[in-house]
């Protein structure tokens, strides 16, 4: 792929046009990359083997909190997040669903609910890890399922 950069002083935003001959992935993965950029609060920088990456909303099954720390969970992955909770709350969009007071969940990576449990509600996630709704959250969570 080859990139062009024009510098124009008269530009007052940055745009990005894409040059090609017809759509592929890697035009799509492009597009997609660019288009999240216009909003920073759509990713999230998770850090993992001394490294920082960069953590797309879609890719997030759960967010939680364990010993002080803020960690978060892809299908394949564990991360530690140096935002807080209520800071993540605030950034994320509506499918992400605080559950307890350690824990923010995905609802588009929920695979099963299990409402058999008196007080609460058991989630399987996508990466087959369970989570429970605390009481405090299950007539929010109720609510938000239209249960």
């Amino acid at each position: 792929m080859k990139l062009n950069i024009k510098i124009d002083t008269n530009v007052e935003e940055p745009e990005a046009l894409i040059t090609t001959a017809r759509m592929t992935e890697e035009v799509n993965r492009v597009a997609d990359f660019i288009s999240g950029l216009d909003n920073a609060a759509t990713v999230i920088l998770g850090m993992k083997d001394g490294k920082t990456e960069l953590l797309e909303q879609n890719a997030l099954v759960r967010i939680y909190t364990e010993n002080g720390k803020v960690f978060a969970r892809t299908d394949c992955d564990l991360y530690q997040v140096r935002l807080r909770l209520y800071e993540l709350e605030e950034r994320l969009d509506n499918r992400f669903v605080r559950i307890s007071n350690s824990e923010i969940v995905n609802l588009k990576k929920v695979k099963s609910l299990d409402l058999s449990f008196v007080g609460t509600i058991c989630m399987e996630l996508s990466n087959g890890e369970v989570s429970y709704v605390s009481r405090r959250y299950v007539s929010k969570m109720k609510k938000i399922l239209g249960l």
